[in-house]
């Protein structure tokens, strides 16, 4: 009996494999075959002329399904209009009369085409850190700006861009695409610039320009300029020389110097203070004394600022200095640097990289210390010091002004302007004194064109 069973189920299973093999060559198995019935069949879209209609399968009746995409024509290019994800924002700075004009594809807007960067792209990092070390930046010429307002300045004045870095197509919206033709777009997640930038709420968008050159920007031409530049001497605080330089572009400055001691004005903590004044007015930067004499005009009174904090008026100063001269047994107007509160022991510096820490020896102050200085007489920062053309000195907090901006002041009879304070206070901050007397300098000026225009005037009626 077992022997019986035994032939029956291999004939059986001999029987089967042939009737599956009969005929195809692949057939589905019962058991497959009723677990595919089980699932949703496939809707079969047909041409308009012959478009049939499909039962839908049991239990389906309250399913919608998707509605079928028309056909394509040949040679028929499909267009894609913008959705609301990436609808141009009103306030966005390319011009109403083209928004429309604007196409947007997969990896394609108004015209550019931008990447998408992938899990693991290091260009983002690479370039960052770069731009901010001033070492790279000086070598590559590469500087970092971020946010809207910056980089559209930056475009209008002309600096050259070489990567944008954005999160989303309505932040590039918002730039003036036609600049940036030549520019690499890379499209990144906003995870990586948030975790690249330094802002509290970063707003989407970082661009790479090249190290802009201050004669070849073009700075706005109606805006309105008095006589008056500024001299940055070993103003090292990023924070101070932003608003300084925002100060001076908004007092209508001619241009501003900076010393070799100075911060880099292209570090992204000066560039974020300054709020793009950098690209309002020409810095330039990293210039010795006599190129600073060389780019100053002709009969430019040289001011340096005064952070001593003393006597309420110059006259009771310059007593009390002659007072100090005679109990030292020196002769009236040869004090030297060391006796003077607001003038620096030390040279002017080279690179501030170098020397940040202070690591100069007693020996080296004491030797400065015995330096003679030049007399400059001192002066109330409202009485008329800007009646013709000017530049003013501000010195840091920590060194004060150098030996060479006090000789330079006295050769060119200039003067040493105090802001007075109330007893207590040591001094004010840089970049508040700085902007003190710019604008006292520029009301000065202003006042003495009125005052010779209206001269002018009464002179040509009494002919």
């Amino acid at each position: 009996m077992a022997a019986y069973m035994r032939s029956v189920i291999i004939l059986l299973s001999t029987e089967r494999n042939a009737l599956l093999r009969r005929g195809c060559d692949y057939t589905v198995e019962s058991r497959r075959y009723v677990r595919g019935l089980r699932r949703t069949p496939v809707k079969v879209l047909f041409p308009d002329s012959n478009r049939e209609t499909v039962p839908p399968p049991k239990g389906s009746e309250g399913r919608k399904e998707p509605k079928p995409a028309p056909p394509k024509a040949p040679g028929m290019k499909r267009t894609f209009s913008p959705p609301a994800a990436i609808m141009i924002p009103s306030h966005a700075s390319v011009p109403a009369s083209e928004q429309s004009n604007i196409t947007f594809s997969k990896d394609r807007i108004g015209g550019l085409r931008f990447e998408t960067a992938f899990p693991g792209d290091k260009r983002l990092a690479r370039v960052v850190s770069i731009a901010r070390s001033r070492t790279f930046r000086e070598h590559q010429g590469k500087i970092l700006l971020e946010g809207k307002r910056l980089i559209c300045d930056a475009l209008e004045a002309g600096a050259h861009p070489q990567m944008v870095f954005f999160s989303r197509v309505e932040k590039l919206c918002e730039l003036p695409l036609d600049k940036l033709k030549r520019a690499t777009l890379v499209k990144v997640k906003f995870e990586e610039i948030k975790i690249w930038s330094e802002l509290v709420a970063p707003q989407g968008v970082m661009a790479i320009f090249s190290r802009p050159d201050p004669e070849k920007m073009s700075f706005p031409k109606a805006r309105p300029t008095v006589p008056l530049s500024l001299i940055c001497d070993n103003i090292r605080d990023p924070g101070n020389m932003g608003t300084i330089l925002r100060s001076a572009a908004a007092a209508g400055c001619r241009d501003v110097l900076l010393t070799k001691g100075c911060v880099d004005p292209w570090e992204p903590k000066v560039l974020r203070a300054a709020m793009g004044a950098h690209f309002r007015l020409p810095v330039h930067c990293s210039l010795d004394w006599k190129d600073i004499r060389a780019r100053l005009p002709e009969h430019t009174s040289v001011h340096v600022a005064d952070n001593y904090c003393g006597p309420a008026s110059a006259a009771e100063e310059e007593v009390t200095e002659h007072r100090h001269a005679e109990v030292r047994g020196q002769p009236t107007g040869a004090l030297k640097a060391g006796d003077y509160g607001w003038v620096s022991t030390r040279r002017g510096r080279g690179n501030p990289d170098h020397d940040e820490y202070d690591s100069d020896s007693d020996s080296d102050d004491e030797a400065a210390a015995g330096l003679q200085l030049p007399r400059v007489d001192a002066l109330l920062y409202h009485e008329g010091w800007g009646r013709g053309p000017a530049a003013l000195v501000v010195g840091g907090e920590t060194h004060g002004l150098s030996l060479e901006s006090v000789g330079l002041a006295a050769e060119t009879g200039g003067r040493r302007l105090r802001i007075p304070m109330v007893p207590g206070v040591d001094s004010l901050n840089s970049a508040m004194a700085a902007s003190i007397l710019l604008f006292e300098g520029r009301r000065q000026m202003l006042d003495s064109v009125e005052t010779s225009a209206r001269k002018g005037k009464a002179e040509r009626r009494l002919i």
